[in-house]
């Protein structure tokens, strides 16, 4: 449960899954990925992931461990699963 709170967490999930995509980056190239994350919340989920050992600082900047493309790998097919999911919804005024 500890996995899920965290990944659940605004952005956590976000972080793993770019970092996945495109490989090592700085923390600049973390916040032009991510588009409408603030640099606190991206400076803290940074700090819980690499606690976490979901990610890592490295030469090239941050990148994702080997648990963490594990997981990232094990996301992937619930894109898949959320398009045909969204594809059934009926449409809805709000």
């Amino acid at each position: 449960m500890a996995l899920l709170d965290l990944l659940g967490r605004r952005w956590a999930m976000g972080v793993v899954w770019v970092l996945s995509e495109i490989g090592p980056t700085t923390f600049r190239g973390l916040l032009e990925a991510c588009e409408t994350i603030s640099p606190a919340v991206l400076n803290q989920r940074l700090k819980e992931l690499r606690a976490a050992g979901l990610v890592t600082r490295e030469e090239g900047g941050y990148a994702v461990t080997p648990i963490g493309r594990s997981i990232y790998e094990q996301l992937v097919p619930l894109t898949d699963l959320a398009t045909e999911w969204a594809a059934r919804l009926p449409d809805r005024d709000c």
